[in-house]
């Protein structure tokens, strides 16, 4: 008898604490966002950080009130429309795509998951939306968009630093959705300015290699490489490949310029990364991506690196060095 009391006592402790847990109300289930990116995480550790950084600000904290699934491609671009399926099958609440080729991906992996595309190229053009002001589906973020008038003043600021430099290798990646405008754009402002251009495109790292054994074959003084993610991802190899041939680069990303390229003219990436997260907190809560204007670049930054002027010999001129909003010494 004294057995079956005890008996009795026990099992009356253990069903307590599982009557409590059954009548505790279920925690709420944070946002999941899936972040889904041409680079990789060490490439794009800066904009990663930015990101997260504008979601800090916002009150929003991996690990805690929000969940962050991440995919990188690595620079393969065939990757990314598997990576942005796995996240739709996933079923998160939100896709952070970065940039053009992501965004891209993402939108035809759903119509209906919110997507906030950082540095995307001219979605008007590429379907993505219907406008700037009113995108109308699910995709609404920040545009790299920097158009004609952007691409001639990079141009003639090249033009100031290597006056003597008439034939100009253009870099540009095939595989990226966003780059047949910007080649235009370079072509055209090319045509102006009296440049004659040389044509080259690479979509890994071994076609980057190949793209430079021919600006040596056609003798090219300079090069401007259009902006790319892929570039990025390989700014330290162009960075030495311009070093060894002693070509002078211009870039629309200041990235390239910290990893040694000579000179940049563009708009911020690392700011764009910031802002997206303004978008994110607005869907969150309740925004409809649809109603959301995308936003275009109003800030163009020009970066020169004076350590590799000194290491091309090119003298710098000084009232484009007092123009510059950075000069890495």
């Amino acid at each position: 008898m004294r057995l079956l009391r005890r008996a009795l006592v026990m099992a009356s402790a253990l069903a307590v604490p599982q009557a409590w847990l059954l009548a505790q109300p279920a925690r709420p289930a944070v946002p999941r966002i899936g972040y889904l990116s041409h680079g990789s995480p060490v490439s794009h550790a800066h904009l990663l950080e930015a990101f997260r950084q504008g979601l800090r600000e916002l009150g929003w904290r991996d690990g805690q009130n929000v969940a962050i699934d991440y995919r990188f491609a690595e620079g393969q671009v065939e990757r990314l429309a598997a990576l942005a399926a796995q996240l739709v099958t996933e079923r998160v609440d939100l896709i952070v795509a970065v940039p053009t080729a992501g965004a891209v991906a993402a939108r035809r992996a759903t119509a209906s998951i919110p997507i906030v595309a950082i540095s995307v190229a001219d979605p008007v053009a590429l379907g993505l939306a219907a406008s700037l002001a009113r995108p109308g589906a699910n995709l609404t973020g920040v545009s790299y968009s920097v158009g004609l008038e952007s691409i001639t003043k990079a141009l003639q600021l090249f033009r100031e630093a290597i006056p003597t430099a008439s034939r100009v290798a253009v870099l540009s990646n095939p595989r990226n959705p966003g780059q047949p405008a910007a080649v235009a754009d370079i072509a055209k402002a090319g045509s102006t300015l009296g440049f004659e251009l040389q044509w080259l495109q690479a979509a890994g790292a071994a076609e980057i290699d190949i793209a430079f054994a021919a600006m040596v074959r056609e003798r090219a003084a300079a090069l401007f490489v259009a902006p790319d993610s892929l570039f990025i991802l390989h700014r330290a190899r162009l960075a030495e490949l311009s070093s060894k041939h002693r070509l002078p680069t211009m870039h629309g990303v200041r990235e390239n310029v910290d990893a040694g390229g000579l000179m940049s003219y563009g708009p911020s990436i690392v700011a764009q990364a910031r802002r997206a997260a303004v978008y994110v907190d607005k869907i969150l809560k309740g925004a409809k991506p649809g109603e959301l204007p995308i936003e275009q670049p109003t800030t163009f930054d020009l970066v020169v690196n004076l350590r590799t002027a000194r290491a091309l010999g090119i003298t710098m001129p000084q009232s484009l060095l007092l123009r510059a909003d950075e000069v890495i010494e």
